[in-house]
């Protein structure tokens, strides 16, 4: 683009010879700015954390070149942060909505005499108005001393310096998303402390669930209640949902008494009722929360359009997540698989690596093929039958036909695998393979939660049991590696719990 404005400036007389030089010359050191600019990341990495999960407006502003900066980075920052943020020239900002005291980046690199002056007063008029604003400058300027943070790239000529610029906004924008998904975590811990304690034990009443979960919930609530204090959730987390949770929390620690819940909540306050109430608060924040990090993995336009409210909690869980990152695209991922893995995510000590492979023909066709897209991880340098033979057999060919996320174990080298089939209308055209290391042993009611995820394999499995015993021993669930459990037919399983009854008796 630079290079066609040059020439058809030479052919108008738009430009003399010294500019053209100084120019070309830039331009062809800019990758070398450029790289410099990504050595900042630790500095726009600090500016990100400290100022932009507080502020709940955000404004992107610019003069000249500069302009092109700050409405490139207003979009990129939209679609990363789910905000709606403007975008103005640097004068004018101070004219509109300078009430809202925003977070604004001002795109100032490049800028000398008297128009960095003039940026330098606007940036004093936005710390008086209780706005944070951050510059974006070139070294060695020191005009916007009155910013509340200066992040300075490496000189250039001015006509080029906006691409610094939008590199700086760009990587704020991913650092500040991964700040506010920061704030989920003491959030997720007490969500997963809730359904741990209700998952290790089933038979147990729900006060007395409540009242184990006090102690550990009690420091993760002082994380939370000291956010809240410090206004560190005022940028995105909605006010209702911030009261809500701050409301339920206290009746989940025993501060507030459960006699006084009807009143505020028009229902009668069970132990029961408060933990649902709690787990249901929780989620909501944590799905406020977790937003902009779910738009870096999975893309923004993706993640807007084709994610449902009912999808979107899940896509923070470990084994979704690891499977979205090895590649697997996210619309080809049905609800059911989604929650088929956020199932089996217990059971899931660590993700070692991943192979990607595209369907090739119908999977109903005998003559279907199965081709490697990516792997990573110990799949790397793992030699593939499909390299030798790619037509599409075995567990491969069940998972694409049968269209559902499945466990197995490898034949030849007994790798644990999570084979999730990527789908689209009704016909499978890729699989992600993921692979695992499952855990030894779960507690008996969290591996129930697992297999009642799995296929309806805890059903499949009780039902086979009682056809010849009275009854289904789920403290043998517990007993038993997660991965036999799941991979094992059901009729051979069966016979392992029917064995142990007989011994027991």
């Amino acid at each position: 683009g630079m290079l066609l404005a040059v020439a058809v400036a030479d052919t108008v007389g738009g430009a003399d010879e010294l500019d053209r030089s100084e120019v070309l010359h830039a331009l062809r050191e800019l990758p070398d700015q450029m790289a410099r600019t990504l050595d900042l990341r630790a500095e726009i990495a600090d500016a990100a954390h400290r100022f932009a999960p507080s502020r709940r407006y955000w404004a992107i502003v610019g003069n000249g070149v500069n302009r092109i900066a700050a409405h490139e980075i207003r979009i990129k920052l939209s679609e990363l942060c789910y905000k709606s943020i403007a975008s103005d020239s640097t004068e004018d900002k101070k004219h509109i909505d300078l009430s809202s005291e925003p977070l604004i980046l001002v795109c100032a690199a490049g800028l000398t005499g008297s128009t960095a002056d003039d940026v330098a007063k606007e940036v004093a008029i936005f710390r008086a108005h209780k706005a944070a604003p951050i510059v974006i400058a070139s070294e060695g300027e020191e005009r916007f001393s009155g910013a509340l943070a200066g992040i300075f790239v490496p000189p250039t000529h001015p006509l080029l310096a906006f691409v610094l610029s939008a590199m700086v906004g760009h990587l704020f924008g991913y650092e500040a998303a991964l700040a506010i998904d920061a704030q989920a975590l003491p959030l997720r811990e007490a969500r997963a402390a809730i359904e741990a304690a209700v998952a290790d034990d089933a038979s147990a009443d729900a006060e007395a669930v409540l009242t184990g979960l006090a102690a550990s919930l009690q420091p993760l609530a002082a994380r939370f209640f000291d956010g809240l204090r410090s206004g560190e959730y005022d940028g995105h987390l909605e006010a209702s949902s911030a009261v809500r949770l701050a409301s339920t929390l206290r009746y989940g620690l025993g501060v507030a008494p459960l006699e006084t819940y009807q009143l505020e909540y028009g229902k009668v306050g069970t132990p029961s009722v408060v933990i649902e109430d709690l787990t249901a608060a929780l989620t909501a924040a944590i799905e406020e929360l977790t937003r902009p990090v779910d738009a870096i993995k999975h893309q923004a336009k993706t993640v807007t359009v084709g994610i449902s409210r009912s999808d979107e909690g899940l896509l923070d869980v470990g084994l979704v997540a690891e499977a979205l990152g090895a590649g697997a695209a996210r619309d080809r991922l049905s609800y059911r698989a989604l929650r088929t893995l956020a199932g089996l995510d217990a059971a899931v000590e660590e993700v070692v690596g991943y192979t990607r492979y595209r369907i090739e023909g119908d999977v109903g066709d005998s003559e279907a093929t199965i081709v490697v897209l990516d792997r990573g991880g110990i799949a790397r340098d793992l030699p593939l039958r499909t390299e030798r033979n790619p037509i599409l057999r075995g567990t491969k060919h069940r998972v694409a036909t049968e269209r559902e996320v499945t466990v197995a174990v490898g034949r030849s080298d007994g790798r644990q695998l999570v084979l999730v089939p990527e789908v689209k209308g009704n016909q499978c055209t890729g699989i992600t393979l993921l692979h695992v290391r499952m855990r030894d042993r779960l507690p008996a009611g969290r591996m129930r939660s697992v297999l009642e995820a799995y296929r309806g394999r805890y059903a499949a499995l009780k039902d086979a049991v009682t056809e010849t015993e009275p009854t289904f021993r789920d403290d043998l669930l517990g007993e038993m590696a997660p991965i036999d459990i799941l991979t094992i037919p059901v009729n051979v399983l069966a016979d392992a719990w029917r064995s142990t009854d007989e011994a027991t008796s």
